[in-house]
């Protein structure tokens, strides 16, 4: 079992760290040639989404990256992640690779200032910590997506076959659970 993880820009340090913690193995993808190694799961970590998308194009690792994740490879995105993976955002005329059918607002929680912890039931798993920093929400869910996670009326969390999105930042929380999942997900296949 070997997961990728998104390097470009942002958090993909802590996610990297999070895997090591339950002995899976992880690689950064920073650029086309990281692409060559085989890998069983795709973690697309928080950060500048605008960044991240934009790195991503001049890299020439969007068309490669979005045809492993519209083909079925497992894919964990969390706040840039989610934004880099749906299919519609509310206020920016800006898709990426668009492969979830939800509808995120971006910075829907405010500034660093509107950034705050809680704990809430993620379905599959249980309850878990999140943090939200600069976070954004889903505000609609298109066919065959399954929402798994709600925080004060506000959806934070869905998955739609091997792809899971997130609106907060588990790699920051002590809790192993959100990866736990999503590795599990990752083996099955």
């Amino acid at each position: 079992m070997k997961i990728a993880v998104l390097a470009v820009q942002g958090a993909f340090v802590e996610h990297e760290r999070m895997l090591g913690q339950l002995g899976i193995e992880s690689f950064e993808i920073r650029q086309k040639n990281d692409l060559r190694q085989d890998f069983d799961g795709l973690i697309l970590p928080g950060g500048e989404s605008t960044v991240m998308g934009k790195l991503v194009r001049e890299l020439g690792l969007f068309e490669p990256l979005k045809e492993k994740i519209a083909g079925g490879l497992p894919v964990l995105g969390t706040c840039a992640g989610l934004i880099l993976l749906a299919e519609k955002l509310s206020n920016d005329a800006n898709v990426y690779f668009g492969t979830l059918p939800v509808t995120v607002k971006r910075n829907a929680y405010g500034r660093q200032l509107g950034s705050f912890y809680t704990n809430a039931e993620v379905r599959g798993i249980g309850e878990i910590p999140m943090a939200f920093i600069r976070a954004p929400y889903i505000e609609s869910v298109g066919s065959g997506a399954e929402v798994i996670a709600e925080v004060d009326g506000n959806i934070v969390g869905v998955r739609y076959g091997r792809q899971i999105g997130v609106s907060f930042h588990p790699e920051v929380t002590d809790s192993l659970r959100l990866h736990r999942y999503f590795v599990e997900l990752a083996a099955a296949g």
